[in-house]
């Protein structure tokens, strides 16, 4: 079952590549070699988090907690940038991120099926919603607060990555309708995380986080998704 979902990472990333190497076409030397750097990297963290977890799931437990001490430090080093300013955003920012923290590390903890399956949904989210965005996208989301993310994008990874997680249901020992539930609240509160994250950037007046990923905008801006979809996993599990 793992090498057969592989392979099916594998086909994706090929995809992907496909998608990437259609949008560089018309991209310009440098945004196309950007876009590049962003899919190795892409890549590379996509390995490292899938063999993690099916290797030894305690080292995925090590990642998940230096994400978040990545991510407290990124939200303060925003707000010391910014002269300390917008006091109660930030402290409002903290307990929100403290809250999608505790219910990520909870995550970690469970078992390495249902992180798998959750990882794989949430990777091609973040993959297809990009891809199909940036190839098909016209309708801008919230212009305001993240001017990249289109309709058409939001749909098209949504999709991709209901119908794959529909596919994967196996994968869980549990019934269909839990699969179902588990699926939506992923993707939703994954679209949630990387909104909010690129809304706290916009009250900063700030692009990125920091450029430690190559292509990237910091951990948040990698890993909003993974913790906010992992959060809603552990809730689940809470009320179910």
């Amino acid at each position: 079952m793992i090498r057969t979902i592989y392979i099916i990472i594998l086909v994706y990333f090929f995809l992907g590549a496909i998608g990437f190497w259609f949008i560089n076409r018309k991209k310009e030397a440098h945004e196309a070699r950007k876009n590049r750097t962003k899919l190795v990297t892409y890549f590379l963290i996509i390995n490292i988090i899938f063999f993690s977890i099916v290797i030894n799931p305690v080292v995925f437990r090590y990642i998940a907690v230096i994400i978040i001490l990545a991510g407290f430090l990124e939200i303060y080093n925003v707000f010391r940038r910014s002269g300390f300013s917008r006091k109660g955003f930030f402290i409002l920012s903290i307990i929100v991120f403290s809250i999608f923290s505790l219910g990520f590390y909870s995550f970690s903890l469970m078992e390495k099926e249902l992180m798998l399956f959750t990882f794989i949904i949430l990777s091609v989210f973040d993959s297809f919603s990009q891809i199909t965005g940036q190839i098909w996208g016209k309708s801008r989301l919230f212009p305001s607060i993240s001017p990249n993310k289109t309709i058409e994008g939001l749909i098209g990874g949504a999709f991709i990555a209901a119908v794959s997680g529909l596919l994967l249901k196996d994968l869980l020992t549990t019934d269909s309708l839990f699969s179902v539930y588990l699926i939506a609240g992923v993707l939703a509160f994954a679209f949630l995380g990387d909104i909010g994250t690129s809304w706290y950037k916009r009250k900063y007046n700030v692009k990125d986080f920091n450029n430690l990923i190559p292509g990237h905008g910091g951990f948040l801006d990698r890993f909003d998704s993974l913790v906010a979809g992992g959060a809603w996993v552990a809730l689940l599990a809470l009320i179910g």
